[in-house]
Order: structure tokens, then C-alpha cells, then sequence
């Protein structure tokens, strides 16, 4: 016997949802009777359901329309966004491979040498200048180096996936982008509460002066956080080779992060504890708000990662 997802009924025949993975009984077997997120992240991009017959009914006179309705973009299910549909992790991904180049290819060729005071106040959130909104996004997808940005890659493409699929692209952009914002900015307040004196002054390292951040694991943590409350006994391989469930994994990045940061300040090892525990602690809360909801995760799941959410990067503070 199983038990329906959607209504606990027992079944001694369960269907399985190919979009989500669901177990359901005979009425709540279809996507639209058990409000399957997959239908939210459904595309039609080859437009295989597009017949072309909408074009006649809106103009059956057959003209071509106005010049503004032969250049608009088609946001249905066939149009070129469709390919966006289910697809942000990858997006994510490139912008963050894109904003790496800009930071260390083309930013430099500009005259915006790497590290410099100008790179700091384009790439990352400072406690000099965190009023600088642009950089409240630009952090998020910039990195300090090639590990960090290697290894926060490998995070994201195993984990990514799968809460994109379960949420849907639209709160998993939402959720992606509001907690590396907000991770970045609890991080730089931090500083600022323990340092008051480091706003508007200049960054120096060598002094210990000032803090910057940017990565985008405070984001990735958040995603960590909603899959460990789905579904806390998701089996995962830390490194590729140890398994264990996804809510021991969690518990001692958490436990890490807490323990570095105590022993070492908030910005021990050049590594931005605070935004990894914000990052996480908001993930961990909506994902709460989605259990209630009646959001579940798959069952099994197996993927390695790198070194967590939050491995080594650049100067100042790093997610």
C-alpha cells in the first residue's frame, strides 16, 4: 500500500507523476488535480504544440497586424523565453561565468585593474560603499578567483536542479537572488555593527581595514536550506564518495560556520560566515513556509559537492 501525497489516501495501485515524482491515487493522479509544480516549469520550446492556427483566429482577415505585433516577443509556451522555463540554474550559472570574465578579462583591459578600488565598488558590497546598490546584485554572481567560483559552480548545478524543479523557476529566481542580496548585506552590516568606523573609509587590507563581499553561496545556502526541511533524510555524497543524509550535511556546514566564526570573527579564512548562515537561515524558512503549503521534495536523490556552499575565494569576505 501507498499513501497519496495530495490527500493520504491509501492506494494499493499508485500512480506516479512523471513531472514531479509524486505518488498519488487515481483522483489526484493528473498534474492539474494535485497542483504539480511541474506544470510551472513545463516548456514547449521546439513548439510542438504550436500549431499556428492563434495567429488566424486573432486576425482572421489574415494581414500581417501592426509592425509592433510582428516584433513582440513571444512569451508563451513555444516563444524564445520558453527556453527559460525550468532553466535558471543554468542561467544563474552563466551569468556567474559571464560576470567572472567581465572581472578578470574585460574589466582590466578597460583600465579596472583586479582588486583595485574601482573593481571593489563595481564587483562587490563594501562596508566603504554599501549604499551602492548595483553591487548589491553584482555580488552575487561575481567571485574572488577560480576555486571559488569552480567549486560554488558544482554546488549549484547539483543542487539547483532540484529545487528549481520542485518550486518552480519563478520562486527559485526569486529565492536565488533575494537571499544572495540580503546574505550580502547581513554580512556587510555585521562588520559595520562591530566596526562602525569602517563606513566611507577606504578599503585596506593590509591594515584590516573594511570589508567585501561577494559569491553567490550565501544564494546556494538558501537552497540548501529549503531542501534539508523537504525532505531531511535526502541521502547525498559530500565529496562524491561519503553519503549521508542531507540534514546531518547541513547541520555541520551550520555547526562550521558557527565554530569559525565564534573562534575567529564573522570573517574568519577570508570567508563570509555570516552571509553562509543568513543565506542558509532564510532558505531554512522557506522552506518551512512551503511544507506548510504542502510542497514536498523527491525522495532519493544522489549528487556529490564540492566543498559546501561557500568555498575559498577572493580578498575580503567571500560566499
Amino acid at each position: 500500500m501507498a499513501t497519496c501525497d495530495r490527500c493520504g489516501a491509501q492506494e494499493s495501485m499508485p500512480y506516479q507523476c512523471r513531472l514531479c515524482g509524486g505518488t498519488y491515487c487515481s483522483a489526484h493522479r493528473l498534474p492539474e488535480n494535485h497542483d504539480c509544480p511541474g506544470l510551472d516549469s513545463w516548456g514547449d520550446p521546439d513548439g510542438v504544440f504550436d500549431s499556428g492556427f492563434d495567429d488566424s483566429v486573432d486576425n482572421p482577415g489574415g494581414s500581417q497586424g501592426s509592425f509592433a505585433d510582428r516584433i513582440s516577443i513571444d512569451t508563451g509556451r513555444g516563444g524564445v523565453l520558453a527556453y527559460f522555463r525550468g532553466n535558471f540554474t543554468y542561467l544563474f550559472l552563466g551569468l556567474m561565468w559571464v560576470t567572472f570574465l567581465l572581472q578578470f578579462v574585460v574589466a582590466p583591459a578597460l583600465g579596472v585593474g583586479a582588486f583595485t578600488r574601482d573593481w571593489y565598488a563595481l564587483f562587490t558590497v563594501t562596508t566603504s560603499n554599501p549604499l551602492y546598490v548595483w553591487t548589491w546584485l553584482t555580488s552575487v554572481f561575481s567571485h574572488g578567483g577560480f576555486t571559488h567560483i569552480l567549486l560554488n559552480s558544482i554546488v549549484l548545478y547539483f543542487f539547483g536542479p532540484v529545487v528549481e524543479q520542485r518550486i518552480g523557476s519563478k520562486k527559485f529566481a526569486a529565492l536565488f537572488v533575494a537571499a544572495g542580496v540580503l546574505a550580502g548585506l547581513a554580512q556587510v552590516g555585521a562588520s559595520l555593527l562591530m566596526n562602525p568606523s569602517w563606513w566611507g573609509q577606504p578599503l585596506n587590507p593590509a591594515l584590516n581595514v573594511g570589508s567585501a563581499v561577494l559569491g553567490a553561496s550565501g544564494a546556494i545556502a538558501s537552497l540548501l536550506g529549503v531542501l534539508t526541511v523537504l525532505n531531511p533524510n535526502l541521502r547525498i555524497y559530500l565529496y562524491f564518495i561519503i553519503p549521508m543524509p542531507l540534514w546531518i550535511a547541513t547541520a555541520l556546514f551550520a555547526g562550521y560556520s558557527i565554530l569559525v566564526s565564534s573562534a575567529g570573527g564573522i570573517g574568519a579564512g577570508g570567508v563570509a560566515q555570516i552571509a553562509h548562515l543568513a543565506g542558509l537561515g532564510l532558505g531554512l524558512a522557506y522552506g518551512a513556509k512551503l511544507k506548510r503549503e504542502g510542497e514536498r521534495a523527491p525522495r532519493q536523490l544522489q549528487f556529490g559537492g564540492g566543498r559546501g556552499p561557500g568555498g575559498p575565494g577572493g580578498p575580503g569576505r567571500r560566499r
